[in-house]
């Protein structure tokens, strides 16, 4: 009997199934490890994948080539602010604090609430967003339904389209998403001298692991260390390469 059998079936005992439940429970166990002619122990190595980033220029490019202001300035909210996408939906007016200069997120990921910082530049859109918008009296930022007048929030998938449609026509072949503004808004401010405490708190993250991340990402501490080859001493390289 080999190690893993006998931890199932002590398992299987300690949880008083039957005689005929364990048995089938071994025997579907033995189909599954033949059919991909491996042992189910131990488990695959879960992949972690570092995420694209756009760099500045292409989500310059991705906000001027939205295909309506509305869409234009949930990009550029999205890029401002880093908030997710399910956050951006119920923002509300009264949530954008131009004394402060500062936007309130309320009941983000985990019901917690937290403020991040209010660009001039976007303050002056949303200004105009205001103005364009049909019904005044709404408290919501991005109010809903096809004439921007619902009483409800614009759902995800209005920020997706606005993505997708002005990377489409941008010309940009990576994937864009909202989420991936979030990335580009944590990497820029890391590339421009914000310490990941800061940039942790801005995201709303709870554990500090989760934003280090960024340093992978970050073209200005990738370039910042030198590359052992810089180094050595190598036949053939003359003093004009150094």
């Amino acid at each position: 009997m080999t190690h893993l059998r006998k931890i199932m079936l002590e398992e299987l005992q300690r949880r008083h199934y039957s005689e005929a439940t364990t048995q089938r429970y071994i025997r579907l166990v033995e189909r599954f490890a033949r059919h991909f002619h491996c042992s189910p122990d131990p488990y695959p190595k879960k992949r972690h994948r570092l995420p694209t980033i756009l760099s500045q220029e292409e989500v310059a490019q991705l906000i001027d080539a939205a295909c309506t202001p509305f869409h234009r300035t949930i990009l550029m909210t999205l890029y401002a602010t880093g908030v997710r996408d399910a956050e951006l939906t119920h923002l509300k007016f009264s949530d954008i604090d131009s004394r402060r200069m500062v936007i309130h997120i309320q009941g983000g990921k985990g019901r917690q609430d937290r403020d991040v910082m209010l660009s001039p530049v976007l303050l002056d859109e949303l200004r105009s967003h205001w103005r364009r918008l049909p019904k005044k009296s709404s408290t919501l930022l991005f109010p809903g339904n096809r004439w921007h007048t619902g009483v409800r929030p614009i759902d995800t998938k209005t920020p997706r389209h606005a993505c997708q449609y002005a990377a489409r026509r941008a010309g940009i072949k990576k994937r864009v998403y909202p989420h991936l503004l979030r990335h580009c808004f944590a990497t820029h401010l890391l590339e421009a001298g914000a310490d990941l405490h800061t940039i942790q708190i801005l995201l709303g993250h709870h554990d500090l692991k989760e934003t280090a991340i960024y340093l992978h990402l970050s073209q200005r501490h990738l370039h910042a260390t030198a590359s052992p080859l810089d180094a050595l001493v190598l036949k053939g390289r003359s003093q004009q390469e150094d």
